[in-house]
């Protein structure tokens, strides 16, 4: 049996868009990574970029569950003696609100120099608007809830459709039971009550 590999620039890539007012951070994430992997692709191959451009609006107006604004803490390190920084998910909000998204994304990825260029094609904005109506992005529906154990579907399961001669066998048989189906007698008129004999 022979698997299918996909070569460089052998995919045209799709174009999403996701608002991600009152989003939880974590599940719209998890939503992100695999689009841009690619997995959501029946061509996904790992050592290729098979993955789509996402373009995400609103990201100002994520939330977090729970007390995790004043909880969470990311650090960054600026690589000189005593330049290790942290700060709060508020105040990460209030300096660049898109980072917080962003980092959310990328460590959901595999660490390599392929995921980096897989994170080029997150494009994230704060505000409604974005600058990529040209490339006519389709919009994504943000989950809601817990992630099912299946993971992620984009589109709806296509309705079964039916073989063109099954279908004609269906009318077929529809026919045939309307023929043998005896139709229903018809109810005669109530009997006029008989007039008395005359004495």
């Amino acid at each position: 049996m022979k698997c299918y590999q996909a070569k460089t620039g052998e995919l045209s890539a799709q174009w999403f868009t996701i608002d991600a007012e009152g989003q939880v951070v974590g599940r719209l994430a998890a939503q992100i990574a695999p689009i841009l992997m690619g997995k959501h692709r029946p061509t996904y191959t790992p050592h290729i970029d098979t993955g789509d451009y996402v373009v995400v609006t609103n990201v100002e107006k994520v939330v977090f569950t729970g007390e995790k604004w004043k909880q969470k803490t990311y650090q960054r390190y600026s690589g000189h003696p005593g330049g290790q920084r942290e700060e709060t998910a508020e105040s990460l909000l209030g300096r660049r609100p898109e980072q917080i998204l962003e980092l959310a994304v990328k460590r959901m990825m595999p660490k390599n120099k392929l995921s980096r260029h897989m994170l080029d094609k997150l494009k994230l904005y704060v505000g409604p608007n974005h600058p990529h109506q040209a490339q006519n992005p389709a919009p994504l529906e943000p989950y809601s809830g817990r992630p099912a154990p299946s993971g992620a579907i984009l589109a709806p399961p296509p309705a079964p459709r039916k073989r063109a001669d099954e279908a004609v066998a269906t009318t077929e048989e529809a026919a045939q039971v309307e023929e043998t189906t005896p139709a229903a007698p018809a109810e005669e008129p109530p009997a006029a009550p008989e007039a008395p004999a005359a004495e």
